[in-house]
This record gives C-alpha cells, sequence and structure tokens, in this order.
C-alpha cells in the first residue's frame, strides 16, 4: 500500500501557530500532528509514504519520508495538491490518501484497510458529538454524507439543510482499491477543467467534488464507519479546547493520545 498525506496548505486559521511551520507539524500535546498520524501508520505496517507540501515545505526535511512539492499551492486546492503525487499512484497498489491536519486512533486505520470497495472512505458515525464540542451549531459547519442501504455513499460535501441529510462525517481519509488507480488518475485527466464545480474552478476543487464525480460516474463508495476515534484541527480555538479537555480528562471519550 502506498500513502499520500496532503500537507500543502497555509492553515491561516492556525495563525500565529503556522507562521513557522505547515499545519501539519503544529503540536497537539507536545508532539506535532505528523508524527501522531505517521506513528499509527506505520504501527500498521505502512512505510512507503509521501507528503506532498507546499507552505514552509522547507519544513518537511527530516520527517523520515519522501517530500514532493505543489509549487502552485497558493493557488490551488487540495485535489491539485493530491495529483501532484500521481507517479507515486501506482496500478496494482492500494492507495491511501490522508489530510495532514487529522489524527486518528488505530482503529479508524483497521476500519477503513477493511473496507472492501473501489472507494473506501471513513466516516464518523458519532459526528455531531465531536462538532458540538466546537461549536454552537454543529449543523452550519456539517457537510451532507448520504449512504444507500449498503453503506455506500450517493453524496457527500454539500450543504445541509437538516441533520437527516448527514449520516456521518467525511474525514479525510480515503482508500483507493489497487486496482482502480489507474481508473481513479485517469478519472481526474478526464474531468473538464473549464467547469465551475461546488463554486470552484477546476485547480481549486475541493476533495469532496471530485470524490462525488466518481460516485457520479459509478464508482461504489463504500463507508469505513468509525464511531469518533480523531480529530481534526483547524482553529487554534480547536487546538485550545483539545488541550483543556486533555487537563480534565474529557478527551479520551473522544481519543485516545499516546504521549
Amino acid at each position: 500500500m502506498r500513502i499520500i498525506i496532503l500537507a500543502a496548505g497555509q492553515g491561516s486559521r492556525l495563525r500565529p501557530l503556522t507562521d513557522d511551520r505547515p499545519k501539519c507539524l503544529v503540536e497537539l500535546h507536545g508532539r506535532p500532528l505528523l508524527h501522531r498520524q505517521l506513528e499509527v501508520l506505520r504501527a500498521s505496517g505502512l512505510t512507503d509514504i509521501v507528503l506532498v507540501g507546499g507552505y514552509r515545505a522547507d519544513c518537511l526535511a527530516g520527517q523520515g519520508v519522501e517530500v514532493l512539492l505543489n509549487p502552485r499551492f497558493a493557488e490551488t486546492n487540495m485535489v491539485s495538491t493530491l495529483f501532484c503525487a500521481q507517479e507515486w499512484m501506482v496500478a496494482g497498489e492500494d492507495l491511501l490518501i490522508a489530510y495532514g491536519d487529522i489524527i486518528y486512533e488505530p482503529s479508524v486505520l483497521e476500519s477503513l484497510l477493511n473496507t472492501d470497495a473501489p472507494l473506501a472512505i471513513s466516516v464518523d458515525r458519532q459526528w455531531r458529538r465531536f462538532w458540538s464540542i466546537r461549536m454552537d451549531d454543529p449543523l452550519s459547519d456539517a457537510e451532507t454524507l448520504k449512504l444507500d442501504s449498503d453503506d455506500c455513499i450517493t453524496e457527500l460535501g454539500k450543504k445541509p439543510v437538516d441533520y437527516s441529510e448527514v449520516q456521518g462525517q467525511y474525514m479525510g481519509l480515503v482508500k483507493v482499491r489497487g486496482d482502480h488507480v489507474a481508473a481513479f488518475k485517469e478519472a481526474w485527466y478526464a474531468m473538464d477543467r473549464t467547469l465551475v464545480r461546488d463554486g470552484k474552478d477546476f485547480d481549486n476543487m475541493y476533495m469532496t467534488t471530485f470524490l462525488q464525480h466518481l460516485i457520479d460516474t459509478q464508482w461504489t463508495a463504500r463507508a469505513a464507519f468509525t464511531d469518533n476515534g480523531w480529530l481534526e484541527v483547524d482553529t487554534v480555538d480547536d487546538l485550545n479546547q483539545y488541550h483543556e479537555m486533555l487537563k480534565s480528562g474529557q478527551l479520551d471519550s473522544f481519543i485516545r493520545l499516546r504521549d
């Protein structure tokens, strides 16, 4: 299995912590987010890992993994960053794609690895419990995620109007089965670059937009469920809250962090 960790963004909502480092190197409980993610991957025997950097990519050297660059990180979005690593996508080998600003327990990774489908997508069924500690109105920040009777995703990434449209939350952790990796790349190449999708041009397309495009073109995308067991760090408020919850012992009910 090959792993691509997307770590090109500036993380402006984490300033001043990201003034001198990329978002993935911001520390939670004394350790960078990236180190925590790498530990879980390596503990599962996954070592073919590449980082795609951009903002302050110079800081990514010495992490024990190969570093590729998105030279246009300031004017592109996540999907463009992903395909800066297209040579890392090898037909016949499973591909795991992870955001650089998330951490997760081994059980989350195990659920994803054990889900067999052309696309397997980590989904938090207890997302509302997690979102409720971060914001007063969880629905305002949530995205749709709709499932069919086989736990396959039919829609994700839209703006919901009701909680019934959010059957789980996309986490930024995706697996492409090896026999579909070549088609995964071909699907991106075949997209019309002149279209605006979900309000974004091709270079700034959201990852959920690309995944929805695959689903709409008959790819099977199966949910790999978890009930919490992960965190994302978007803002300084997020980080401060997690540290306060660590002190009180409350964070253990969402994720157990190794020191």
